[in-house]
């Protein structure tokens, strides 16, 4: 339990360091959208992990990042409200979906490569 609170506590400056830094980005010129979802897995593949569920809230948190990184760099012109940005993101541009997805993929995948299985062959013997 302890070692899902440490990787969630990292997911978690992970993914605001990644959020200033796609803004830093696009300040210099560049679009890095995978950016905030893929620091967020980043520093959440740092400490062991114990469980599935917390590779997967990492995802999942990837995702709503780069979906709410996405809403405050380009808010929506008929309405700037989030959940107005939710439901039009099929009018997003393929390569703005597909960055926020891979970060998305980066958040789940980098923690769940890092889940340590030997306490379970500990606890089941």
């Amino acid at each position: 339990m302890k070692s899902s609170y440490l990787v969630l506590c990292c997911a978690v400056l992970g993914g605001c360091l990644g959020y200033l830094a796609f803004f830093w980005l696009v300040g210099q010129g560049l679009y890095g959208l995978v950016l905030p979802g893929g620091a967020l897995g980043m520093m959440a593949g740092i400490p062991r992990n114990r469980s599935k569920v917390t590779a997967i809230a990492c995802g999942l948190l990837a995702l709503l990042l780069g979906l709410f990184t996405e809403w405050r760099f380009a808010p929506m012109r008929a309405d700037d409200g989030f959940a107005y940005f939710l439901t039009q993101i099929h009018h997003l541009k393929p390569v703005t979906l597909l960055m926020i997805v891979v970060g998305g993929a980066m958040g789940f995948w980098i923690p769940f490569r890092r889940i340590d299985d030997t306490a379970d062959s500990r606890t089941a013997s």
